[in-house]
Parts: structure tokens; sequence; C-alpha cells
């Protein structure tokens, strides 16, 4: 599994860092996290409001800080 967070390093992105961390260890699954702060990609995926949640590809959240319980609920 592959996740990104999408943007340029505001409290509310690095925030929704630690909740994927969270959750992952939570889920007790193994995921690639990368953080994303390029704008140009950030664009790339259609997101506009940040922070920005991408999972294998596809945007699940947008503009919103997802709880760790949250983000477990869309590894399924």
């Amino acid at each position: 599994m592959k996740i990104e967070i999408l943007g340029t390093g505001c409290p509310k992105c690095q925030a929704l860092m630690e909740n994927v961390k969270k959750a992952i260890a939570e889920a007790g699954i193994f995921a690639e996290v990368e953080k994303v702060e390029d704008v140009i990609k950030i664009m790339e995926y259609g997101v506009m409001n940040t922070p920005g949640l991408v999972i294998d590809g596809e945007v699940k959240s947008t503009g919103k800080l997802l709880t760790s319980e949250e983000i477990k609920a869309l590894f399924k």
C-alpha cells in the first residue's frame, strides 16, 4: 500500500502525517508513506485544499484532518 500526504507543510498536514503513522501501526499493516509538498504534483491529483490523503493513487480526502480511526476505515 502506498499512502501520500499532500500538503506544503502546514500544521494540519503535519498532524495528518502523524495520524497516518498511528493508523498504520494500529492496523498492523505495511505501507509506504510519502509526503508530497510539490504544488504541481498536488494539483495533478486535482487537490485544491490541503491536507490531502491519497491511498494507492486514489484521492481519499482533501482539506480535512482525519483521525487515525477515519484513516483506518479507508484502508479497507
